[in-house]
């Protein structure tokens, strides 16, 4: 029997007043400034993410509060705001005394420890410029993006170091300090680097805020593109304002809330949801330090009572694969509300939260571009399973077509395909990439930012996605752009060209896969196969190399020498083919 197309919320739904009830009304009231007031500011209009997330809450009724509960394999440790904000001022202080300054980058490149944490936020307060790297990069797009970062400091532990950072360190000529984690015990001498828990003991745990204002650099995140090297997408400590304002309308997080964002900080979602947004709302945040197991999570959600609980389409087709009877042996009497982001949620796994754990999975969607949620299915709002939801207050949305000057159509009738924009204004919008303006100055289009995905608007406002624009493979919640995959297969001896596509996978989204041809004197073979498998494992990282590569007499590619990977992927998935008038040869 088909379900029917609208999840109606109950008043089990609504147990907690939501703080957004009338969205007609929201949406004609907000503004970005009065969201700005709710912040406590610094003298002379300025703002800063740490003081906001932090300090602010340290000094005031909230400062025994817990700020993040961290879960190790058999421990965890409990932080509050106001030892958040005494280590995060020793780890400012350690910049200080090392001479790192203002507007300086600092990378952190850490599984999801209390070091990770204190790094970030202490990089805010001195006015620094954060980039928190995934864990699982491989040593190749560790160097990429440290290079193109120029990053000052890394924060990382010794066992990365020595795996994945030693061995490029030679190529980081901007990279002063490495500031070392130990894995376990008392830290190791290692040539060319400090032992942080050294620098920390040494460093006062007092330290004045650095006066930034809001448009001054924050964050860099890293966005892997369809051609190129990834692109670094600069946000400001004014994308505060935004993270506060969808914390409390898309999230609905309430001060009593104990908050679980399963994201990596390595990620955009584990940075604004993982570390700022819940810390602007003064709630307790869950970190579990430890990789997916589907039994444990369910254990962390009834044991820390978990109220609010962000996390992504994977996660969740993982803990559907392992069974409803594993997630109906606990209960979860404080859960009440689920969102999802990474890639669009499919209805089927919305209709499952509501049916095994009585709440239904409220998906939304944004960009690393975008800073923080722009649509999102809402807590007081029915649910459509399938959709992205609605505008959040502040933001304006349409769908679009482009016209043959450079402008853009929006398209005001319901149910017509186009791409999504969003009109300018949002405090987390990016300020620019990194040393890429002509690229940036393309995601615009007069006051329209152009987000690359395809979708279309119901007749009731609510937001579908199609698809991509562009070639970026989404695997797991993480964006990989196949360039990068594509050169460290080249690197290999036998690989005369690669193309990289993603593969439809019920489990993950998308997975890799790649095309190769070979160069003359070899011959493919499964021996052959495994070894560029893991060739690519080694330098990329397990979450980026491909799961699969076939081998290819040659690689379609267009008259200016570029590979389409739009042909590679519509004969592996038997698409059509398209527009072909463009091929140079035909493999």
């Amino acid at each position: 029997m088909p379900r029917p197309a609208l999840i109606r919320k109950q008043a089990i739904d609504l147990a907690v007043a939501p703080n957004l009830a009338d969205y007609a009304a929201e949406c004609r009231a907000f503004t970005w400034d009065a969201a700005r007031h709710a912040l406590d500011g610094l003298p002379g209009g300025g703002l800063n993410i740490a003081h906001e997330a932090v300090d602010r809450h340290a000094r005031g009724p909230r400062a025994d509060h817990v700020a993040f509960r961290f879960l190790g394999a058999e421990s965890q440790r409990v932080m509050s705001y106001s030892e958040l904000s005494r280590v995060t001022s020793r780890f400012a202080n350690v910049l200080k005394n090392l001479g790192v300054g203002r507007g300086e980058r600092v990378f952190v490149l850490t599984g999801r420890i209390p070091a990770l944490y204190t790094a970030v936020l202490g990089s805010f307060k001195a006015g620094c410029v954060v980039s928190p790297l995934f864990s699982a990069f491989g040593p190749e797009p560790l160097a990429t993006r440290l290079k193109l970062g120029a990053g000052a400091v890394l924060v990382t532990t010794e066992g990365l170091y020595e795996r994945k950072v030693a061995k490029i360190r030679d190529q980081l000529p901007a990279l002063r300090h490495v500031l070392l984690v130990p894995d376990d015990g008392e830290p190791t001498d290692i040539p060319g680097t400090h032992a942080l828990d050294r620098l920390m003991a040494q460093a006062s745990d007092t330290f004045e805020v650095v006066p930034t204002l809001p448009e001054d650099p924050a964050l860099l995140h890293f966005t892997s593109g369809t051609t190129g090297t990834p692109k670094g997408a600069m946000h400001v400590h004014g994308a505060a304002i935004t993270h506060w304002a969808t914390g409390r309308y898309a999230l609905d997080l309430h001060p009593d809330d104990i908050f679980w964002c399963t994201a990596d900080p390595g990620w955009v979602t584990g940075t604004s949801y993982g570390i700022i947004a819940p810390l602007l709302h003064g709630v307790t945040s869950i970190v579990d330090e430890v990789e997916f197991d589907a039994q444990r999570w369910w254990r962390i959600l009834h044991e820390q009572q978990v109220s609010v609980w962000y996390t992504a389409p994977t996660a969740i087709r993982m803990l559907m694969k392992a069974g409803a009877e594993l997630a109906r042996s606990l209960d979860y009497p404080k859960l009440r509300f689920i969102a999802s982001v990474g890639e669009p949620l499919n209805p089927e796994a919305v209709w499952w939260g509501q049916e095994v754990l009585g709440r239904p999975i409220h998906d939304n969607w944004w960009q690393t571009e975008t800073g923080g949620i722009m649509i999102a299915n809402l807590p007081a709002l029915d649910i459509k399973p399938g959709s992205m939801g609605l505008p959040l207050p502040g933001v304006e949305a349409a769908i679009v077509h482009p016209r043959a000057d450079g402008s853009v159509e929006v398209i005001d009738q319901p149910d017509v395909e186009g791409e999504l924009a969003l009109k300018r204004g949002w405090p987390s919008m990016l300020r620019g990439y990194l040393h890429n303006e002509e690229r940036y100055r393309k995601c615009f289009s007069g006051d329209w930012y152009l987000s690359g995905d395809l979708a279309r608007r119901d007749a009731d406002g609510y937001y579908w996605f199609v698809g991509r624009s562009d070639d970026v493979i989404k695997s797991a919640g993480h964006l990989i752009g196949p360039f990068e995959v594509e050169s460290a297969l080249m690197e290999h001896p036998a690989v005369a060209e690669a193309g990289v596509i993603g593969k439809p996978d019920v489990m993950v989204g998308e997975v890799v896969k790649a095309f190769v041809s070979l160069k003359e004197g070899f011959k493919p073979g499964e021996a052959l196969r495994m070894e560029l498998l893991g060739h690519a494992r080694k330098r990329l990282g397990a979450a980026v190399a491909p799961k699969e590569i076939d081998f290819l007499p040659t690689l379609p590619r267009t008259r200016s020498g570029k590979i389409m990977r739009r042909l590679l992927k519509a004969r592996e998935l038997g698409l059509p083919e398209g527009d072909t008038s463009t091929l140079e040869s035909m493999p």
